[in-house]
């Protein structure tokens, strides 16, 4: 199998993993915060795992303070509550909706962290998508509609954040941030989930939820993305939004509405014509070079 195929191949499995997210939700019958501790348990569990195993995640050598691993387990872990907690109060479709403006809030934050010129692809694009936006979330017709939307938006920010920061910091190790995160979480919903022990079949639910979701997919994305362009790997990424409220309405009957399906519709087309439009532009150096 080719390297590029290879990781494609990675990715995609990785992102069908992520898009059942909001199927697990729906299948518990349990209160959100008992849901995220056992969901942060067991995926802690497999990131340990996934440390103990493969020591080194960035690829580049150097140094970060250790106190970036508490802060920005920290963001993460907000990032973790902010999904499972949106995924409770409003619609799946909803929360991969706003999910989808990840590239975008991520370029402006790099644009004030890092100094980074924002193109005008991406100006337009932004713009295009906070058009979605508005139309999913100032729409929703009940009082958990908004906050749902402001959950999604606080996890939308706070892993935008991350991903500016683990292009800042080549040498963070994303592994233990993420299980960092997860261990806040265990110790932010010990007081306030149930302390009853869930039935063998919930319990089941929730290992395949938290490993799956949290640990073999972050390790099968982050892998399969050494082998092909990141634009390539966020578009196969985008894949969550499509599929997530897929699975949700096959399972559940759970139908979007219609201004879900518009917004989220006019986002897919903003995300997918700017990375369309960037893997066109690389491309285009090596057909001069070839016909030169």
């Amino acid at each position: 199998m080719q390297p590029r195929t290879y990781g494609m191949l990675l990715v995609s499995i990785a992102t069908i993993m992520w898009s059942t997210a909001g199927l697990f939700v729906r299948a518990l019958d349990l209160d959100v915060w008992t849901v995220l501790g056992w969901r942060s348990l067991f995926g802690g569990l497999a990131l340990t795992i996934i440390i103990l195993a493969k020591k080194r995640i960035s690829a580049e050598p150097g140094k970060v303070p250790l106190y970036f691993y508490p802060l920005f387990g920290l963001m993460a872990a907000i990032s973790m509550y902010g999904y499972i907690g949106a995924l409770k109060l409003t619609t799946v479709a909803n929360v991969l909706a706003i999910y989808a403006t990840v590239p975008f809030v991520a370029a402006a934050i790099a644009y004030v962290w890092l100094k980074e010129k924002i193109s005008r692809r991406v100006l337009i694009a932004s713009m295009i998508a906070f058009v979605g936006v508005l139309i999913v979330a100032g729409f929703g017709a009940r009082p958990q509609d908004i906050a749902g939307n402001a959950l999604a938006f606080l996890m939308t920010l706070t892993f935008s954040i991350l991903l500016v920061a683990a292009r800042r910091y080549p040498a963070l190790r994303l592994a233990p941030v993420n299980a960092l995160g997860s261990g806040f979480c265990v110790l932010l919903c010990l007081p306030l989930m149930s302390h009853a022990i869930p039935s063998l079949q919930e319990m089941l639910v929730l290992a395949v939820f938290g490993s799956t979701t949290s640990g073999i997919a972050y390790l099968l994305f982050m892998t399969g993305g050494r082998y092909i362009p990141s634009s390539e790997a966020g578009l196969i990424g985008l894949l969550d939004v499509v599929l997530g409220p897929l699975w949700v309405w096959l399972a559940f009957s759970e139908t979007p509405t219609l201004s879900t399906i518009i917004g989220g519709v006019i986002i897919l087309i903003s995300v997918f014509w700017y990375l369309w439009s960037g893997m066109a532009r690389s491309q285009q150096p090596r057909r001069t070079l070839k016909n030169v």
